[in-house]
């Protein structure tokens, strides 16, 4: 296999200059977060509710009927500069297990008690009123869309990513770190335990939270397993070498967990490069070539 070759060849456990290197260059490599896969019941009462209640935008569509499925691309920007979310509709299959390990999206808006009512005018189900965090200053709210997905609607000021934030839980928190940090490269931005309630979060990115997109991690105090359910699929990132990003995936696998689950390559039929693998919790990540993924959006 390819990607054996590659790892034989560059990297050098007996000195951990290659394996240094990779890392290094982990860090450097030009990334964001591209979308988020999940799968929904029905994708036209879905698009409906995430363009009448959350105002995001149907950015493209398409149906695979070879496949049998039909997907749709929806966000608040473009998809060359935002995180979107990508929907997916199976034939015939109208209801999914979201399992007990997936949390929440996140929206950011400058005035949720606006948009909360707004939502509710329209029949959306607000599972939480809004408010102020209990003991801080920031004003969130919970609303669930049709399919039982959670979306926290976060009260701030003007932002150029809306789209802010993905909840995922997982069994210990600083392993978890450690693998976003070394396999994708991110960073911590923030760790904030909450004893009252039994929990640690830590907001993983590439940039402040307050700027873009982040992946927050969310420890619940004595739980290290959850259900995954068949609902929500992955998340996607970008980067400028698919291959090298999957040499670092595997150094880092054999170290914390997680294994690379397709190796690198282009798509047949479409041709844009990725490779896909999981955490050590199981949680699928998705690279896909930059440059790939730049010509995909102009055919």
């Amino acid at each position: 296999m390819l990607l054996g070759v590659e790892m034989a060849s560059e990297v050098a456990p007996e000195t951990g200059v290659a394996s240094e290197n990779l890392l290094e260059w982990s860090k450097k490599d030009k990334r964001r977060f591209l979308h988020a896969v999940y799968r929904v019941g029905d994708l036209d009462r879905t698009i409906e509710f995430y363009t009448e209640c959350f105002g995001m935008k149907l950015l493209r569509k398409r149906d695979v009927p070879e496949e049998k499925y039909s997907n749709a691309f929806l966000g608040f920007g473009p998809e060359d500069s935002h995180f979107v979310v990508e929907l997916t509709y199976n034939y015939g299959v109208d209801k999914y297990d979201i399992g007990t390990g997936f949390g929440h999206f996140a929206i950011a808006s400058k005035d949720i008690y606006k948009l909360v009512e707004d939502i509710r005018a329209k029949g959306g189900n607000i599972t939480r009123e809004p408010g102020p965090v209990k003991g801080g200053t920031t004003h969130i709210a919970f609303v669930k869309d049709p399919d039982g997905y959670i979306f926290e609607l976060i009260q701030r000021g003007p932002t150029p990513e809306p789209l802010c934030q993905v909840m995922l839980r997982v069994g210990d928190l600083d392993r978890s770190i450690k693998f976003y940090e070394k396999a994708c490269g991110m960073r911590l931005l923030r760790k904030s335990d909450n004893s009252a309630y039994k929990y640690t979060i830590a907001m993983m990115g590439y940039a402040d939270e307050y700027e873009t997109t982040v992946l927050e991690l969310t420890y619940n105090y004595g739980v290290s397993e959850y259900t995954k359910g068949n609902a929500y699929a992955q998340v996607a990132l970008s980067t400028e070498d698919v291959y090298k990003s999957a040499e670092v995936v595997d150094l880092v696998t054999k170290e914390l967990g997680g294994k690379i689950t397709r190796p690198p390559g282009p798509i047949p039929g479409i041709n844009t490069k990725i490779t896909s693998f999981l955490d050590p919790d199981g949680w699928k990540v998705v690279f896909v070539d930059h440059t790939d993924f730049l010509k995909e959006l102009q055919e």
